[in-house]
């Protein structure tokens, strides 16, 4: 019998007062029966309109399908038909916004949680199952892709799937891009991203870290030297941006990058880690995206009180909801329409403060959003010895500035068409290093969609 409940199954979590101490994942996950009975709820439309809303177009009324019948096995191979990171997107991507924001259900009550249940299905997939992938008959052509992010695994993956020999070049030491810097191990465990990146290899995908591409080798050697006759970029967006206020360049500000990089990707919560991380009393987070949440729960575990500095108010928060009630509830303090002037020295370059003033919205401006507008008079400081500026990202510069005929915006994106098609022959790219810093899900869907054009552009050559 279908579930008319007007609710979606509540996701287990720790308890918050429990997991703002620790690194372990936050949320628990269904179990069997939840899922079955979570599933259950789906209508199973005929236009299926949750469909359109996902970027890698999962084919989700057929897994849900499944899972209601207790197939999980058979629902996981449904999803891995048009997604390689099946257990990354049912923990980070913003569904909310996307395959639930369409489904039927959400009209008069809460959508099916399509999320949960994809998680579901890749967890149980990825502890019952010793099945590796099976590898494509090589069809002989070699595709390099530039950065094991999202789009990048996304893009090797579906290639590797149609038989072309694909090389990963990656500049950190672990694979995995912002999926292991960025993201912190509370949201998603780096295990899960190995497993994945597992899965990519098992198919045939070669992965060459310590690769900076643009200083060790260029776009144009990998063409012209190494016989690659395509190359995907997807090199991320890693250069942080800044206010340009006094006192950012104290020794206790950091990007909201460095920080996370340090945490997440080398470890810098545990005792014994050689690359430590400054561990502050009262730290202030600029920014009020998902990174800026991120780095306040990550500065919350390592003993700080946290304070998340946002120019606007909590309506225009752009982090996702679910976010920013798990911060909340984890006691870090929201300072909504407050904007810094400066940073203040203390003793040794340490910071010992940071003046801000508060704000008013004004008109809407370009992004559609009320301008913040600044209130006379209102200047006071913000008690810190630590300031964590998440304001954003844009590409790296060293690729656009290595590779021949290769067209770039003003501030620093790889212009592409829908394909990932660039200015240069055979040169494709998507993800954060053509848009700026998105969601994982819209970089994974770029990655697709380039993949599908590069086997076009290989078969035209070849005709």
């Amino acid at each position: 019998m279908p579930n008319m409940s007007m609710k979606k199954h509540e996701m287990p979590a720790q308890a918050p007062d429990v997991r703002n101490k620790n690194f372990s994942e936050v949320a628990l996950g269904y179990d069997a029966e939840t899922a079955i009975d979570e599933a259950k709820r789906c209508l199973h439309c005929k236009n299926k309109p949750c469909v359109g809303g996902c970027p890698v177009r999962i084919h989700i009324p057929e897994f849900i399908a499944k899972v209601a019948e207790g197939e999980f096995e058979e629902a996981y191979h449904i999803i891995q038909q048009t997604s390689s990171l099946p257990a990354v997107c049912g923990r980070v991507c913003p569904q909310e916004t996307q395959c639930e924001s369409k489904c039927v259900r959400g009209i008069k009550g809460e959508p099916v949680a399509i999320g949960r249940l994809e998680r579901f299905v890749a967890d149980w997939h990825n502890a019952h199952s010793c099945d590796l992938p099976v590898k494509a008959e090589p069809n002989g052509h070699k595709v390099a892709v530039v950065g094991s992010g999202p789009a990048g695994l996304t893009c090797a993956g579906d290639l590797a799937k149609r038989g072309y020999d694909v090389t990963v070049f990656e500049a950190l030491h672990l694979a995995g891009g912002v999926l292991v810097y960025g993201i912190p191990e509370f949201r998603l465990p780096k295990s899960i991203v190995q497993k994945e990146i597992d899965n990519l290899k098992a198919l045939g995908v070669r992965v060459e870290t310590n690769m900076v591409i643009g200083r060790v080798l260029s776009v144009d050697e990998l063409m012209s030297e190494y016989g690659f006759e395509s190359v995907f970029i997807g090199s991320g967006a890693g250069l942080p941006r800044f206010m340009g206020i006094p006192g950012e360049n104290l020794k206790s500000v950091f990007s909201a990058n460095e920080f996370l990089t340090r945490v997440n990707l080398m470890k810098a919560y545990k005792e014994d880690c050689r690359t430590p991380v400054f561990h502050a009393k009262k730290v202030a987070v600029v920014g009020g995206g998902n990174v800026a949440m991120d780095a306040a729960r990550c500065a919350l575990r390592l003993g700080a009180q946290v304070d998340i500095i946002y120019r606007r108010s909590e309506a225009e928060l752009p982090a996702r909801a679910e976010e920013v009630e798990h911060a909340k509830e984890e006691g870090i303090v929201f300072r909504f329409l407050t904007n810094p002037t400066a940073i203040l020295e203390g003793e040794n370059g340490i910071v010992k403060g940071m003046t801000c003033v508060r704000m008013e919205l004004g008109e809407p401006d370009a992004s559609g959003r009320r301008r913040p507008v600044v209130v006379e008079g209102s200047e006071f400081t913000v008690d810190c010895d630590c300031v964590i500026m998440a304001l954003g990202t844009s590409p790296n510069p060293l690729i656009k500035n290595t590779t021949q005929g290769l067209d770039t915006q003003k501030w620093g994106g790889i212009i592409a068409d829908e394909h990932g098609k660039t200015s240069r022959e055979g040169v494709y790219a998507g993800g954060d290093a053509v848009t700026g810093a998105a969601t994982v899900i819209l970089a994974m869907g770029a990655g697709k969609a380039a993949a599908e054009a590069i086997d076009e552009y290989i078969k035209s050559k070849h005709a």
